[in-house]
């Protein structure tokens, strides 16, 4: 197949190769090519922009939202309200002992996040005495348990906590016993020392 000086080669949306009049490629320009590839471009944004509007308006009217959207919404924002009422009660409940809540978020038909769970760090934090330790695990039962309907995880926790009580509660006991035997001991010992150090009586005369 012969190739004359006019003949033209489309290599993509904007350009062409074609044979000059001495016979050499060259790469120019295809205005026309140009001007379609734009406006193809043109017309992906606009449809773009009208979607992004589209969606804009749906979140800001819910009425026209579809009856299952609108109890979803509906839903979501109670749970919600829920989640973050929960984690709360165990903020305020566990004092400095609980850090910051975060939450798993879930995006509704309307285009808002809602919170759909949650949780709130707590730390077992052991006393410098045994009787530190078991306020500390009261306070933790009490952070753990604080919300109206306690999860699986609330339960583990506090029952953790019961058990750094007792744990706590027999050092303690243990501390008392051999600070009363000691105490006998010494008791023991003294009595025993005043009476080896007992002297007869002495008659001084003038």
């Amino acid at each position: 197949m012969q190739v004359g000086s006019n003949s033209l080669y489309n290599i993509g949306s904007n350009f062409t190769i074609k044979l000059n009049e001495k016979e050499v490629l060259v790469v120019e320009d295809d205005p026309i090519a140009k001007d379609q590839a734009e406006a193809r471009k043109s017309k992906k944004e606009k449809i773009h922009e009208e979607q992004k509007a589209q969606e804009a308006k749906k979140s800001a009217n819910s009425d026209e939202l579809s009856e299952d959207e609108k109890k979803l919404v509906k839903d979501l924002a109670s749970r919600d309200s829920e989640v973050k009422a929960h984690e709360a009660a165990h903020q305020a409940a566990g004092g400095g002992m609980t850090g910051a809540a975060s939450y798993t978020y879930q995006q509704g038909p309307d285009g808002k996040m809602y919170a759909i769970g949650g949780e709130v760090s707590i730390s077992m934090k052991q006393g410098s005495t045994p009787e530190e330790t078991i306020a500390n695990a009261r306070q933790i039962a009490a952070s753990a348990m604080a919300a109206g309907n306690p999860s699986p995880q609330d339960f583990a926790v506090a029952s953790s906590a019961r058990v750094m009580e007792m744990k706590a509660q027999q050092q303690l006991n243990k501390e008392k016993q051999e600070e009363l035997k000691g105490n006998e001991s010494y008791k023991d010992a003294s009595s025993l020392d005043s009476k080896r150090n007992e002297e007869p009586n002495l008659d001084i005369s003038a």
